[in-house]
């Protein structure tokens, strides 16, 4: 399974945790484990993303209303 995550990674360059989670049917927080392995290996980085709601009037990037929603990222290192 370790070695399927991290071809998958691979691949794709940058996948979600939701992504990976739909792919392998496996919750994202069983496979958070799994892919600190490679995290701590050097292969893959992870990353997590705010992003504002969306919602207020004055535009989706305005941030003003505090709301945000995190968009969590793994990808492949490029060690050239």
């Amino acid at each position: 399974m370790l070695l399927e995550l991290r071809d998958y990674i691979h691949e794709r360059g940058s996948v979600s945790i939701t992504d990976v989670s739909n792919r392998f049917r496996i919750p994202p927080d069983a496979l958070r484990g799994m892919l600190g392995h490679w995290v701590r290996k050097g292969l893959i980085e992870r990353e997590v993303l705010e992003e504002p709601c969306g919602s207020c009037r004055t535009g989706p990037d305005c941030g003003e209303c505090g709301v945000t929603s995190s968009f969590e990222v793994y990808k492949w290192v490029n060690h050239g």
